[in-house]
């Protein structure tokens, strides 16, 4: 299984924001144009995009279709993943044919069976779950609420439904830039579904870690890589 590297966009008011701790009045501007960036980070040698609509995971539902539809054909021969608003099938089915290659279900894993639906419907390659975590809590709503459920019994229940990957975000690093939660890096690593680390990677020391770590498949960099702590291009070879 090789390890990849998801540069991300996050996505407010058709703009690229970088948030803290996923606070939204936390959050810093980055660029106005998301295909640019999604550009320059593809011809950086990046093969996955991971594109978080904020305004959507504060809506219920999407907002910003014009901005990832963009992305999309910013990145030929790329795959994007989309996440942020998709809590129903049709938000789902609409994400998938503006092009983007996988749909990431995040508060609506907690509620009823849309996401053994959603397998079913679209292939376990075409959806994953996000798990975002405080305290080993998931957290929910835009992280705004935290719930009683552990992360690694959500990740349980997902894979049942037939989830393969789950992107694993403790909230408490998210663009803290002080490195990732190893420790429970290292738990989520041994659920049984491939885990993609997320949360305040911020060195490539961090991503060779990250890489060692079992059942941990990749890593979403974000702000370090706004603040050129990370080279993309270096740690892109560096997984190769």
């Amino acid at each position: 299984m090789r390890f990849e590297l998801y540069p991300a966009i996050d996505l407010k008011g058709g703009r690229v924001v970088r948030l803290k701790q996923g606070r939204m009045d936390e959050a810093t501007v980055f660029g106005t144009d998301p295909s640019q960036v999604a550009g320059r980070w593809r011809a950086l040698g990046a093969e996955w995009i991971h594109v978080v609509d904020l305004d959507g995971a504060f809506a219920g539902k999407p907002q910003n279709a014009a901005a990832v539809r963009a992305i999309v054909q910013a990145v030929p021969g790329a795959r994007v993943q989309l996440g942020g608003g998709l809590r129903t099938l049709e938000a789902i089915e609409a994400a998938l044919e503006l092009g983007v290659f996988r749909a990431i279900i995040g508060t609506s894993a907690l509620e009823g069976d849309l996401v053994a639906r959603a397998v079913e419907r679209f292939g376990p390659d075409r959806v994953v779950v996000g798990i975002d975590a405080k305290n080993g809590q998931v957290a929910t709503r835009g992280w705004v609420d935290v719930s009683e459920i552990k992360a690694t019994e959500l990740a349980e229940v997902v894979r049942q439904a037939g989830v393969r990957t789950v992107i694993y975000t403790d909230i408490s690093k998210d663009g803290m830039m002080a490195g990732p939660n190893f420790a429970e890096m290292e738990v989520m690593g041994r659920t049984g579904v491939a885990i993609i680390a997320s949360g305040g990677v911020s060195s490539l020391a961090d991503v060779e870690r990250l890489q060692a770590v079992p059942g941990v498949s990749g890593a979403i960099l974000g702000k370090a890589l706004y603040t050129g702590a990370i080279d993309l291009g270096e740690a892109i070879a560096a997984c190769r």
